[in-house]
């Protein structure tokens, strides 16, 4: 325990500018997306660009670098989507149904097949298993959040255990201590978007329409 406290210190110690930088601006994406609240997007980017960098250029970690440029591109993708208005209305807040629950899995078991593959065979990556998966399982959450489903909380959560030993492993403390935050805020987010879903669907029911639909049906 008190080597694991003096690698954290020299760790902070040794984090340079830009990584607070860029956890500042990952932290508030997090903030934004519990709010639901459409900058989540343009500070994302901020933060996925940079750690791109540091993943390819100063850890190694080549599954979790590709990941940041994925974040980048469906962070574009999901800035449109969000921004979009159908009958007058933004994208709503949505549960999985059961095909969107057997497509995720099997995005994910895909994702974590084929990047363990290429990290084993064709880089110099020590931690192949545990990078592929902490990328398979953000991979999904970031495809989930674009369309505002739930569960993307969940694939987070997944996201953010599995990084924390990560890089603390490779010696970037503070992007460890990022995801410490990071899986706090997951948690938070699932709990503000399961309850105001089911606020949602607690409102649509009061409806004279929708009322009038559930006595007739009953």
């Amino acid at each position: 325990m008190q080597e694991i406290v003096h690698q954290f210190i020299d760790g902070i110690r040794q984090t340079r500018w830009l990584e607070f930088v860029a956890v500042i601006f990952g932290i508030a994406s997090v903030i934004f997306s519990r709010m639901e609240n459409i900058w989540v997007y343009p500070t994302g980017i901020v933060n996925t660009l940079l750690y791109t960098w540091f993943c390819f250029g100063w850890w190694n970690l080549y599954a979790e670098g590709s990941l940041n440029f994925y974040y980048t591109i469906m962070s574009i993708y999901g800035w449109w989507v969000w921004a979009q208005k159908k009958e007058g209305k933004h994208l709503p807040i949505s549960w999985n149904t059961r095909k969107d629950w057997t497509i995720s899995l099997l995005f994910f078991t895909g994702s974590w097949a084929l990047l363990y593959f290429i990290l084993k065979k064709y880089t110099n990556s020590v931690v192949p298993w545990g990078d592929s998966f902490a990328s398979a399982a953000a991979y999904t959450g970031m495809w989930q959040m674009a369309r505002k489903k739930v569960e993307n909380w969940i694939w987070w959560i997944i996201t953010n255990l599995a990084s924390v030993p990560l890089y603390f492993y490779k010696h970037a403390v503070f992007t460890s201590v990022q995801y410490v935050v990071f899986l706090v805020l997951a948690v938070m987010g699932y709990i503000t978007w399961r309850n105001k879903i089911t606020r949602q669907l607690a409102t649509a029911l009061e409806q004279p329409g929708q009322s009038a639909m559930m006595q007739h049906e009953s």
